[in-house]
């Protein structure tokens, strides 16, 4: 392991915000902080929203200037991508912002019933291929379903058309309600949204703005979920 990598799994260690359980803890479904992390870990009550395989946290602590009412979690499983997003949180002083280090897989095993009210998935690896795996898929659905709270929404937003679409083709499937899409946020959805809505899509992540450099479009909706049938 180099000395950058090490030094990060160090500081993250020290960080409060910072949430790493072994992986005997979740599977065994000991997990304490699972339905009370408003109450044990932000200590207030706020709407919780996950940015799920958060990377470098630049979307999580990006939504939590903007919206100082709601607390955040960024979750991702590699430590050294998370210590970015919580040196940030740190050196901005926002205490809205958690990071989980753990597999999403494991969402019902750190999350309860309904405690959650939105999920962002920014560039999530697309799985090409791999439909069971991608995180829009049925599977992943499903559990977005049980921790969601009533009138909770679901955020995408990928430079993957073929994501992009087969998550579009899951909310028909499903009939879920499309709130808002679009397959050029930037040339198209975001000059006709409201100011709030603006600044949320205009966060931009370091490859974001790589990919956008290349000329390539970024493709977003937004949807909510239901009791969801014949999932898994």
């Amino acid at each position: 392991m180099g000395k950058g990598k090490q030094f990060k799994f160090e500081e993250n260690a020290t960080f409060a915000h910072v949430v790493q359980p072994p992986f005997e803890q979740v599977m065994s479904d000991a997990f304490p902080l699972k339905g009370s992390w408003n109450r044990d870990f932000f200590r207030r009550d706020a709407p919780l929203i996950l940015e799920l395989g958060c990377g470098k946290g630049e979307y999580t602590t990006g939504l939590a200037q903007l919206r100082p009412g709601c607390n955040y979690i960024g979750v991702d499983i590699k430590g050294a991508r998370i210590w970015r997003g919580a040196r940030t949180a740190k050196e901005l002083g926002l205490a809205n912002v958690g990071f989980l280090r753990t597999h999403v897989d494991h969402l019902l095993k750190v999350f309860g019933p309904g405690e959650v009210n939105g999920i962002w998935l920014t560039f999530s690896d697309p799985q090409l291929g791999k439909d069971r795996k991608k995180l829009t898929s049925p599977l992943f659905l499903e559990r977005y379903r049980q921790v969601l709270a009533p009138g909770g929404v679901i955020h995408l937003k990928t430079d993957s058309p073929e994501l992009y679409h087969y998550t579009l083709d899951r909310v028909a499937q499903y009939g879920l309600p499309l709130y808002e899409h679009s397959a050029d946020v930037y040339g198209e959805l975001v000059p006709r949204l409201a100011p709030a809505d603006q600044a949320m899509l205009n966060i931009r992540t370091f490859y974001e703005s790589m990919w956008l450099g290349e000329g390539k479009k970024i493709h977003y909706c937004r949807f909510g979920i239901h009791p969801l049938l014949g999932a898994g």
